[in-house]
């Protein structure tokens, strides 16, 4: 059984999201908490956070990228009880009782999701709002195929050159 950790290759998170997820928290879609989401919600961090983070379960935090990793049956209940309690503290649901079926939904969807893929795949999603609420879209990342174009898209260059930058700094000292 395939479920997804938060993966970071720089410090972006921190800057992007309004709390990043620290590397190697359980992670699923989290697209939940923009059901209610318009077009004049999408600004700042909210609209990063919207378009393509996903959603750490241990600390509730977002992440831009995510790897599949095996798990265990005892730590995706736990996962889905502590969703449960999120549901109940942060959303208002009633009760555990009442919210475990749709934490029970959102892990099953994501296990669904990374199943198919060998573990250290790369995903990342990308959504919109839709006429009927979010839709979303997921790319699927190779590690022994990707480079740092296929795995960072537009932010490649930046990356790269960020590196560079690293790189004289070390050889400075």
């Amino acid at each position: 059984m395939k479920l997804a950790r938060t993966i970071r290759f720089d410090e972006s998170d921190e800057n992007v999201f309004r709390r990043a997820a620290e590397a190697g928290e359980w992670a699923i879609s989290g697209a939940f908490a923009f059901s209610d989401f318009t077009e004049d919600d999408l600004k700042g961090k909210p609209r990063q956070e919207f378009r393509n983070g996903w959603l750490s379960i241990d600390g509730f935090g977002r992440a831009t990228f995510v790897a599949t990793a095996e798990i265990e049956q005892a730590e995706v209940d736990a996962l889905t009880m502590r969703l449960a309690a999120h549901f109940v503290q942060d959303y208002g649901a009633p009760s555990i009782e009442d919210a475990l079926p749709v934490a029970e939904n959102e892990i099953m969807h994501m296990l669904d999701l990374c199943e198919e893929h060998r573990p250290n795949t790369l995903l990342v999603v990308e959504r919109e709002i839709a006429d009927v609420g979010v839709r979303e879209a997921f790319r699927v990342i190779e590690v022994a195929e990707a480079g740092v174009v296929d795995v960072l898209g537009p932010m490649a260059d930046h990356a790269v050159e960020m590196s560079r930058v690293a790189e004289a700094k070390d050889s400075d000292q």
